[in-house]
């Protein structure tokens, strides 16, 4: 069965329309969904895959519980050796969702260095993202360095320098334009 990775930011509490639809079509679909447990999109999610009575999902956490898991769906629990609280604690449950994941459907607000760094794992991985970006309520594909060079430019530049602070962007995107996997 085919698994989609849906995440996005924090910040954001709303899904928009366009994302409705995108989740729907992939419930109704027969997709299975793998979602985090923090507040925020993770949540606005899970509420809307409860509206959908989606049944083939897994809530993901780092630990031994939830911290949402509003359908009482099935738990995959990971166990980092980081710091509870951590960004490194809650990362480690990001980077088994894209391990698990075949795609990516991410919200992201233009600033979230988590969802960012959610798309770049799974380019990592020669895996696609279907990213919307909320600041302008559009898609973008993400399937090679140059696409994600180009969902960037939808940062400010007060965002990019957080990003280079907290997760080495620039660092980042260098090392998979380095890469030589089959699709970029």
């Amino acid at each position: 069965m085919t698994t989609v990775f849906i995440a996005g930011s924090i910040a954001i509490k709303r899904l928009h329309d366009k994302v409705r639809q995108r989740i729907a079509k992939a419930v109704t679909g027969g997709l299975s969904v793998v979602v985090g447990d923090a507040g925020g999109a993770d949540t606005a999610i899970q509420e809307y895959l409860m509206m959908l009575n989606a049944e083939s999902v897994t809530v993901y956490c780092s630990g031994e519980e939830p911290r949402n898991n509003l359908g009482e769906w099935k738990v995959n629990r990971v166990f980092p050796s980081a710091a509870p609280g951590t960004r490194a604690f809650f990362t480690a449950k990001d980077i088994e969702m894209a391990q698990d994941a075949d795609y990516g459907l991410m919200i992201w607000d233009s600033k979230s260095t988590g969802t960012l760094s959610n798309v770049m794992e799974l380019l990592a991985q020669e895996k696609k993202s279907v990213v919307f970006v909320n600041k302008v309520q559009s898609f973008v594909n993400v399937a090679s360095v140059a696409d994600l060079r180009g969902l960037l430019t939808h940062m400010s530049d007060h965002a990019r320098q957080k990003a280079e602070t907290k997760i080495k962007l620039s660092k980042r995107v260098d090392a998979l334009g380095q890469m030589q996997p089959s699709f970029l």
